[in-house]
């Protein structure tokens, strides 16, 4: 059985390798996008406001399902570069039931406190009702979200990125489809949305399931697992610095809604929902890369091979900065007509959010860098380092530039934290990566 991962990669295999898994990031953020665009047109921007309110969980669950995912991926990736597909498969098979459980016990928990959980994210008496209908249905599609996210993870792993692309794809137009049956002749309202996401969520669950099951062909596939809880702590232990991102942006978003709030009302989070949708599509690229070619970084890292890690580190650079500058100059010059899919142009909503992007929106330059980075030490199995990136660029800078500067600034400190933050998370990142190269190879 040959191994994708084994051959040498070129800049342009490279990127052919990396492209699947950027669609595929840029698919799932559409999830959350899409449904916005249809709640905030169909139901209205209070209701949009609404989603956002129960967006932390969503990011809490993420957290917890993508750490085992990319930290479980290293550790399997790693292992197959050391020739030990047995060990590989039956940890592939341990950790897919160990999301399945998390799952399942995510789903119970919300169900119960949902209550409480709204109410503890700070939802108006307005928002409440709307967002306990999204939640509900969020919660009770855990199970299939945990397993969506690890086949998506591992299908890159396995060297079929493509395979995850179509299954993705698929998802997301089936979500399309049925966001607009549910939220315009169903008249499902904010349940609706959630309905539509949470069928979506099941397409890569069930696709995963079959073709880990049955790919007794390709190197990796389901066994009988070894529950080897040692492989868990340590795909937690990989993987920290994707649940700390994750984490990060749960507390971030709750912060941001509590201080919008303050200066704008239901408007004020209704706009910030409306810049991290852009926000979204940046992150998905620069996350669908660095976790595209990751798994290639440990398989060569395990086969010891430094011609191939210095070659894979330069062209990554290559494509942080041109993909950052052609990114950004794309969505300036589109930001106005793209803000009118969400809100009509003479509305409160559009003018706030035009305000704050353009200065929000110098963090989509910088933040690439500290993404990759992170995501590169987790395939060197270096957790620490790359929590470290991570939890200083998207907690404590962000965090502490949120509480600080609207009192210092007024409204304008708002919407510069994040780029002052991702400034001072790339000092961070460039830090590790000079202070590392010799240790790993990479330069």
């Amino acid at each position: 059985m040959d191994n994708p991962l084994a051959r040498k990669f070129t800049f342009a295999s490279l990127l052919s390798f990396a492209i699947p898994n950027i669609i595929m990031m840029i698919s799932l953020s559409m999830y959350i996008i899409v449904d916005g665009m249809f709640i905030s047109r169909l139901i209205g921007t209070t209701a949009l406001s609404a989603v956002n309110m129960f967006y932390p969980v969503i990011c809490f669950e993420m957290a917890i399902a993508i750490m085992i995912a990319t930290g479980g991926s290293a550790i399997v990736a790693r292992q197959l570069g050391e020739g030990k597909p047995k060990e590989a498969r039956r940890n592939l098979s341990f950790l897919i039931i160990a999301e399945i459980l998390i799952g399942i016990i995510i789903a119970v928990l919300g169900s119960v406190f949902i209550e409480e959980i709204i109410l503890f994210l700070g939802a108006s008496p307005i928002q409440a009702p709307l967002s306990m209908a999204y939640a509900r249905i969020i919660f009770a599609f855990a199970p299939a979200f945990f397993l969506q996210t690890a086949f998506q993870t591992f299908f890159v792993t396995a060297g079929k990125p493509t395979l995850g692309l179509i299954v993705t794809l698929l998802a997301g137009i089936i979500n399309i489809v049925l966001d607009y049956i549910f939220m315009a002749p169903l008249n499902m309202g904010t349940a609706g949305a959630a309905i539509a996401t949470g069928i979506s969520y099941c397409v890569p669950a069930v696709a995963g399931l079959l073709f880990f099951v049955t790919a007794k062909s390709n190197s990796l596939y389901l066994v009988k697992p070894k529950f080897d809880w040692a492989v868990l702590r340590r795909s937690c232990t990989n993987g920290s610095s994707e649940m700390v991102t994750n984490l990060a942006n749960a507390a971030t978003t709750f912060l941001f809604n509590y201080t919008l709030m303050q200066f704008y009302g239901e408007d004020g989070v209704a706009s910030i929902t409306i810049i991290l949708y852009f926000q979204y599509i940046f992150t998905a690229l620069y996350f669908g890369y660095a976790n595209g070619i990751a798994p290639i970084i440990s398989y060569k890292y395990g086969n010891e091979d430094r011609e191939q890690l210095r070659s894979l580190f330069k062209n990554s650079m290559i494509f942080l900065l041109v993909s950052s500058v052609l990114g950004n100059g794309a969505i300036h010059l589109i930001v106005e007509q793209a803000l009118t899919i969400f809100a009509s142009a003479d509305s409160n909503v559009y003018s706030i959010t035009l305000h704050g992007f353009s200065i929000y929106s110098l963090a989509f330059t910088i933040m690439g860098l500290g993404i990759f980075s992170s995501a590169m030490f987790t395939a060197f199995s270096d957790g620490k380092i790359s929590a470290i990136i991570s939890f200083s660029r998207t907690f404590i800078f962000i965090a502490g530039a949120i509480l600080i500067l609207p009192n210092i600034l007024g409204e304008s400190g708002v919407w510069i934290a994040v780029p002052v933050a991702e400034g001072l998370g790339l000092i961070v990142a460039v830090s590790f990566l000079i202070t590392k190269r010799k240790k790993y190879s990479y330069a």
